[in-house]
């Protein structure tokens, strides 16, 4: 049953994780010029707009039950890179939006968290919940590190190819076609969890539990 109930808990975590970070690419964009993703309907928290059959559902459940790790993405939102007011220095802003907006979770579900430590003992809801906001805290943690990895078609290799000059950008960016594959395998491998989101969740854990000391009861490190 907690098997179940953590299962339960982590898809609408990630589900909602998922669909304010697309929604938040969207919001931005259409903020620097681009109404491609307004205009077809997916700047918004509705997770169906951004559900992949495939990458939300099929691959995190595959890999879940065969690994014990889940890795999955979302329908990405569309952006006209072209159609931004000054497109180099703007995409930068509309890819840093996702992983910006994943922080912001993670830290209103740390508070949730502190909130409802107080009622703990009042019931099976009350514990779910609590369950819920541990998971919501550090699930958006490691989308927000993910993200951030500086590799084509995450965030991170969005950014790079914004700050690198022209001839640069252009040979990062031909990467993009076989880049979440590239992830994949990193991550299978642990190459990408121990060298770069692990670090990088550990530092954000650290740093939310000197803000909110009791968040350490909610965070254990695994």
């Amino acid at each position: 049953m907690n098997s179940i109930a953590s299962i339960i808990q982590s898809l609408i975590v990630f589900v909602l994780a998922i669909a304010v970070h697309e929604a938040a690419h969207g919001y931005v964009a259409r903020h620097f010029g681009d109404n491609t993703a307004a205009a077809m309907g997916r700047v918004t928290l509705n997770p169906l707009k951004h559900i992949d059959p495939v990458g939300t559902v099929l691959l995190p459940l595959i890999l879940y039950f065969s690994t014990g790790f889940a890795f999955g993405y979302a329908k990405p939102v569309p952006v006209n890179f072209g159609r931004l007011r000054n497109p180099k220095r703007d995409m930068i802003w509309v890819a840093l939006a996702g992983p910006v907006s994943n922080l912001i979770q993670a830290l209103l579900w740390g508070i949730a968290g502190v909130l409802l430590l107080p009622l703990y003992g009042a019931g099976a809801m009350v514990h779910f919940f609590l369950g819920m906001c541990g998971i919501g805290t550090m699930v958006n943690l490691m989308l927000f590190a993910l993200n951030l990895f500086p590799l084509p078609p995450l965030d991170g290799g969005r950014v790079l190819v914004g700050l690198l000059p022209r001839n640069a950008a252009i040979a990062v960016s031909r990467i993009e076609p076989w880049g979440i594959w590239i992830a994949a395998a990193l991550l299978v491998t642990g190459v990408l969890g121990n060298l770069w989101m692990y670090p990088l969740v550990s530092a954000i854990r650290t740093l939310l539990i000197a803000l909110l000391p009791p968040l350490k009861i909610l965070l254990p490190w695994f």
